[in-house]
């Protein structure tokens, strides 16, 4: 039987570029010291502190855990990156409203970050807090799965007529393989699901069904017109609590991000002009 997994409303997440890491080979030698600069661009130095946090980007693993040939390819990286910057504050490309725009949500992007990790230290969920949680997610969780199949055509008149030839005993899949556009390869068969993975007409739509029923009526959604057939109903399995607990620990933690970033726009003054 399926399994119904508990989704976090929020995620929460450090912004990352793309991973560029060649495997280790040999053990690193020890990484420049604290405030000491790696390298020197146009007189400018550039800083272990930002090397580090470069590398923590690209590479996803601090400079002090790279070999020296993967912290000369990486470095090599970042001085290309800072020439190019240059060049581009040289030509006054930063001053464009587009690009200051972009650098100010990176700046801001950052600083987000380091509030939200900041506030979240030394607040891991208690044992409490997370079985108070998993009631939570039980009591919203879907009691029933359904199964159905659907017809889907383009018309309100078309999906009728549909309608009128299934009540004469016309075979429900040889006509979705035939003019379903949807699923018509397997005869409208949608298989097991949950009302909430479906869009909500569809979903009132099964879930007012008695099992064997059509709807005596086209279905109207975003998609089309839906002639519905429910096939079965089997009630969805509790999930044990140890095996989602790594899950609503980051639901938790998640709800508290999101407390904490509306009390700050509760004493923040905000005004919206658009």
């Amino acid at each position: 039987m399926k399994r119904y997994v508990l989704t976090a409303a929020l995620t929460l997440g450090l912004v990352t570029l793309a991973a560029c890491q060649k495997s280790a080979e040999q053990a690193a030698p020890a990484a420049a010291t604290s405030g000491t600069a790696v390298a020197t661009v146009d007189g400018k130095p550039i800083s272990s502190e930002l090397f580090d946090a470069f590398s923590q980007a690209r590479a996803r693993k601090p400079a002090s855990e790279l070999t020296a040939e993967q912290r000369k390819e990486l470095l090599d990286q970042l001085i290309n990156l800072q020439v190019t910057a240059n060049a581009a504050t040289k030509a006054g490309l930063d001053k464009q409203p587009a690009t200051a725009a972009r650098v100010e949500v990176s700046r801001l992007n950052v600083l987000a970050d380091a509030a939200l990790e900041d506030h979240i230290k030394g607040m891991e969920p208690t044992e409490q807090e997370l079985r108070a949680e998993y009631e939570t997610q039980v009591a919203a969780m879907p009691k029933l799965e359904y199964r159905a199949r659907h017809i889907l055509v383009a018309t309100e008149v078309f999906a009728q007529n549909i309608i009128d030839k299934l009540r004469k005993g016309a075979d429900f899949g040889e006509i979705a393989r035939k003019e379903s556009m949807d699923s018509k390869e397997n005869g409208g068969e949608l298989g097991w699901f949950s009302p909430a993975r479906m869009v909500p007409e569809f979903s009132a739509a099964v879930t007012s069904l008695k099992k064997g029923e059509i709807t005596q009526k086209p279905v109207k959604t975003q998609y089309g017109w839906h002639v519905i057939q429910l096939e079965d109903t089997r009630e969805v399995a509790t999930p044990d609590y140890e095996e989602v607990k790594s899950r609503l620990g980051q639901i938790v933690r998640n709800k508290k991000l999101q407390a904490y970033l509306d009390e700050l726009k509760k004493t923040s003054k905000i005004e919206e002009k658009i």
